[in-house]
């Protein structure tokens, strides 16, 4: 239980779906309920095998370039740490490429946006993929890993969930309450990425020092 919870808090804190919640409702704002609720459902289930695939063959990838696990680690604080700084600073949807004109007007002319931008780089975006590579290599019962399998599954669940009632959200909360919010989500983000970085810093000092 506390294994499937800190993956759940960490995971749903980075990939932050309520970030994403306003350029859902902008790329879907012509479209009927059904279309909306079919492509939240489609970005959570996109979403979902992004990231199941980036658990399980993450290591495999990380041996072919003959990248250790500690300088992922920390390459990947980084990068969670600069998703919490965009969130603290409201910046987010710049931080993912999503304010360039030539990214909204590719984004305009697409049929479906369930792939792209909404699962990635949004939702799974390679602060949460080096997340979870760093967590297949830190647990490898396989009860752990179906644990932490099923956290990814109760995240796009929840992300399915946001994301289709994506519409309401923004009438309930407003921009100022997502905006309060998200800072809030943003400070989560920053401190797991610095847990990151600093754990790895200590192992590899340890390393060196032995």
């Amino acid at each position: 239980m506390d294994l499937f919870i800190y993956v759940f808090a960490a995971l749903f804190s980075v990939i932050n779906p309520l970030g994403t919640v306003p350029v859902f409702v902008g790329l879907t704002k012509e479209d009927t309920n059904a279309e909306r609720s079919r492509t939240s459902l489609l970005a959570a289930t996109n979403t979902f095998v992004i990231l199941a695939i980036a658990f399980f063959t993450g290591k495999y990838i990380l041996n072919f370039f003959g990248i250790s696990i500690e300088s992922l680690r920390i390459a990947g604080g980084l990068i969670i740490v600069s998703s919490g700084f965009a969130l603290l600073t409201g910046s987010f949807n710049k931080h993912k490429g999503m304010d360039r004109e030539k990214v909204k007007n590719d984004v305009q002319e697409r049929d479906g946006v369930s792939l792209t931008p909404l699962a990635i780089p949004m939702l799974a975006g390679p602060g949460a993929i080096s997340l979870l590579i760093g967590l297949q290599e830190d647990h490898h019962l396989i009860f752990d890993r179906l644990i932490i399998v099923l956290a990814i599954a109760i995240t796009c669940t929840a992300t399915f969930l946001m994301l289709k009632s994506a519409h309401f959200i923004v009438k309930f909360l407003g921009a100022s309450g997502i905006n309060a919010i998200s800072r809030i989500i943003g400070f989560i983000v920053i401190a797991i990425g610095i847990e990151y970085i600093s754990s790895s810093i200590m192992t590899v000092l340890g390393v060196a020092l032995l």
